[in-house]
């Protein structure tokens, strides 16, 4: 889980440092200190602190509550998990009812609309959706995907893979992919 953490801080630290100044820009209040659209060094390590910690907390959380689905011998479905406004509550986003019996594919189309949803409301800061598959169609490796999205800007997919054994689950080294932001902001056409 150390390395899972390792991996996210850097991910997110990276990031969000090429993004940031893009997306703190939009949006101020004409009257407040940031009026000029400029973030300093201190506000800027603060902001992306805050981004850092609020991500690997939903990133623990949910793989934690989704260890027990790849432990599980039926087929693997997606899930997915919010981070609140308050920047603590970690809630898993329910939708089974209204999934069952699709493809796996679909599934996460369905958590991404809900996400988006949720989140163009202001209704959280951060958002994941976990789901499991094969490397590649030559491959036996099993792999965890952690799509991921926080509203400072920060977005990404991370591939980690794993072997269960003896009912322990071994995780591999992480691997960090671009995605374009999709619940919280549109996607620039010629950003990811």
């Amino acid at each position: 889980m150390l390395r899972i953490r390792k991996h996210v801080l850097v991910a997110t630290l990276s990031l969000f440092a090429l993004g940031a100044s893009v997306s703190f820009a939009q949006g101020l209040p004409q009257d407040g200190p940031l009026a000029d659209g400029k973030i300093s060094e201190e506000e800027l390590a603060g902001i992306l602190s805050t981004a850092q910690h609020q991500l690997i907390r939903l990133s623990d959380t949910a793989t934690h509550e989704y260890e027990e689905i790849i432990q599980d011998p039926a087929p693997d479905s997606p899930a997915a998990w919010m981070l609140m406004k308050d920047g603590e509550t970690v809630k898993r986003l329910n939708l089974d009812s209204q999934v069952e019996g699709m493809p796996a594919s679909a599934k996460i189309m369905v958590y991404r609309a809900a996400l988006k949803s949720v989140a163009r409301k202001g209704e959280i800061n951060a958002a994941a959706i976990l789901y499991t598959g094969r490397l590649n169609e030559e491959s036996d490796t099993e792999v965890l995907v952690i799509e991921h999205e926080h509203r400072l800007g920060v977005s990404g997919n991370k591939v980690i893979g794993y072997e269960v054994e003896d009912g322990k689950i071994a995780w591999a080294k992480p691997v960090t992919q671009k995605k374009p932001y999709q619940w919280f902001y549109d996607a620039k056409e010629d950003a990811s």
